[in-house]
């Protein structure tokens, strides 16, 4: 389904990604993990071209695209086959959730106001907030608005939603909440690329793994294999540590 070749990003003179390849078969939950300043992110945002990689090939339900060279009209019209869950949320504080989810089907899709309003009510339902429609961000605690934001993915009912660190702004008690959701999208057969430092959900819920390290892959595969049986010392070192501290 999603498969990245050798992608390449500088910014200035420093190297970010260098030579990364990355691949998401449907239905995968996918995991990228590594310590602070590995490249995840970067890669993540490229990948969706939130970031404008430097080269490198992407290759997305069998069409390639050179990734630096891709026309705007491309970009955007394999943009609305994901969704993107960013680290803080980026909700519109002026309005209300089911506005949040429905604001972006309405104006960038064109979609009919009430098709769009009946979506954002199902989707925000599954990620149990159909209590909080009328709630504003700022009446939501942190992990009602990253499901805000989940809904909000949802409701375009993508092929893949990238997550980038979903529950790096929340406390452990509002981090399950999020996570649980993720999971029973994973349950539903959502395929997801997910940047994460919450090894045990990774553990748990992801079908493949990433392991990244100044720029570039140490190690991929299986995530049960790579979890267990890590084949590279610095796969193992990461993962006794527990997380990205290392």
């Amino acid at each position: 389904m999603l498969e990245v070749r050798n992608i390449r990003k500088s910014f200035g003179g420093l190297e970010v990604l260098k030579g990364v390849d990355l691949t998401v078969s449907r239905g995968d939950v996918a995991v990228i993990l590594g310590p602070s300043g590995s490249g995840k992110t970067t890669l993540l945002r490229c990948v969706n071209f939130l970031e404008p990689a430097d080269s490198g090939t992407l290759v997305f339900d069998g069409e390639e695209f050179q990734l630096g060279h891709v026309s705007r009209k491309d970009a955007a019209r394999l943009r609305k086959k994901t969704a993107f869950v960013f680290q803080n949320y980026n909700l519109f504080l002026n309005k209300t959730a089911l506005q949040n989810v429905t604001e972006g089907l309405i104006v960038a899709r064109k979609m009919p106001r009430a098709q769009a309003e009946e979506l954002g009510r199902r989707a925000l339902d599954r990620v149990g907030l159909s209590g909080r429609m009328g709630h504003y961000p700022s009446q939501l605690s942190g992990g009602q608005q990253q499901r805000v934001a989940i809904a909000r993915a949802v409701a375009t009912d993508p092929e893949i939603i990238y997550f980038d660190e979903p529950t790096s702004a929340l406390d452990p008690e509002l981090t399950g909440e999020v996570l649980a959701v993720m999971r029973r999208l994973a349950e539903d057969g959502m395929t997801m690329l997910v940047v994460t430092h919450e090894l045990g959900f990774a553990r748990t819920v992801a079908t493949r793994a990433v392991f990244m390290e100044d720029g570039a892959v140490v190690e991929a595969g299986p995530a049960r294999q790579l979890f267990e049986n890590p084949g590279q010392a610095r796969t193992r070192a990461f993962l006794q540590t527990g997380g990205p501290s290392a």
